[in-house]
């Protein structure tokens, strides 16, 4: 399992005085607003911040840093990720996973045949998707609903779902 939690990616400054744009990768950007230490993450260095202010503009959180407080302190961080260590995340409820504990799982049908690997998950308005990639039928799209997740075993990598129909192409993908 991940130490560190990804919650946002930085997008740009804001103003003169070292503030950053962040766009949230958590599925509750007012989850910002108890983070007190996040680690900065760019080139494969790890730097650790201390929060010191949280703003939410539309769909951006503005963050500013203690020790931080001119732009061009913060010009190279565009695109760096943010991360919490999993000790400081937000607990999980029943049947609630973190996204970094879901990708690379293994995902079996329930009667056993395996699927494929999650690579992905798409946040829409209802429900996450899940992004299967499957060697016989391509990339597949799972709604993340009770009706096809019949369980997740984050300690073994494994996911067992149950297909909808329509869901796949029961012929597999054409191979090129």
């Amino acid at each position: 399992m991940e130490e560190y939690l990804k919650v946002g990616v930085i997008t740009s400054t804001h103003g003169l005085r070292g503030e950053v744009k962040v766009f949230p990768t958590t599925d509750d950007p007012e989850r910002f607003r108890d983070i007190r230490t996040v680690y900065l993450r760019q080139s494969k260095v790890q730097q650790e911040l201390r929060v010191k202010g949280v703003k939410f503009f539309k769909n951006m959180v503005i963050l500013k840093f203690q020790g931080i407080d001119d732009i061009s302190e913060v010009e190279a961080w565009r695109g760096a990720e943010l991360y919490v260590e999993r000790k400081d995340a937000v607990p999980l409820g029943e049947n609630e996973y973190y996204i970094a504990d879901l990708l690379g799982m293994e995902v079996l049908l329930e009667r056993g045949e395996r699927l494929g690997i999650l690579k992905d998950v798409l946040s829409t308005g209802a429900n996450d998707v899940y992004i299967v990639e499957s060697e016989k039928y391509g990339e597949v799209l799972i709604p993340a609903i009770k009706q096809c997740i019949m369980g997740v075993d984050v300690i073994s990598g494994v996911m067992t779902v149950r297909l909808l129909p329509g869901l796949i192409n029961e012929n597999g993908r054409e191979k090129a």
